[in-house]
């Protein structure tokens, strides 16, 4: 059985984490996720919309997905890629290069962005105090200057 390990946020789940997924599923016969966790976002200057239990059930939920860990660290790749006996570590292409130091331990494969979509995008598009999408007005109803 090939194993598999991909790492990320996943917040705001979209068809491009979807396809990344799908993609890393397809590699090999087990996925295992490494989720950050809502500490770990702090460290990274980064804050969830969903909390790492929303997003750890969404991607449960997903038939792509075996298994979502925590990802506590920037360092803990190496030990997870050991103890989870993994065969593919990949990641998306805007990561390129920054994961090789795996190699000596398994495959270290990245894989295309899905064009158009990021959770940034769909973060820029929320109403920051409710949550709700903006939309802006189509042509027929922005009134006539």
């Amino acid at each position: 059985m090939k194993r598999v390990l991909t790492y990320g946020t996943f917040d705001t789940l979209h068809y491009g984490h979807i396809r990344l997924l799908q993609r890393a599923r397809a590699l090999g016969d087990y996925l295992i996720v490494a989720l950050s966790t809502d500490e770990f976002n702090a460290i990274k200057g980064k804050k969830a919309y969903h909390s790492w239990e929303e997003r750890k059930a969404h991607l449960e939920a997903l038939r792509y997905v075996d298994l979502v860990i925590p990802e506590n660290t920037w360092e803990q790749k190496r030990q997870d890629v050991t103890l989870y006996h993994v065969d593919i570590f990949t990641m998306g292409s805007d990561w390129e290069g920054k994961f090789d130091f795996l190699s000596d331990l398994c495959t270290v494969t990245y894989l295309p962005r899905t064009e158009g979509i990021s959770s940034t995008m769909i973060r820029n598009t929320m109403d920051p105090q409710t949550g709700e999408p903006v939309i802006a007005p189509t042509a027929a109803e922005t009134p006539a200057s």
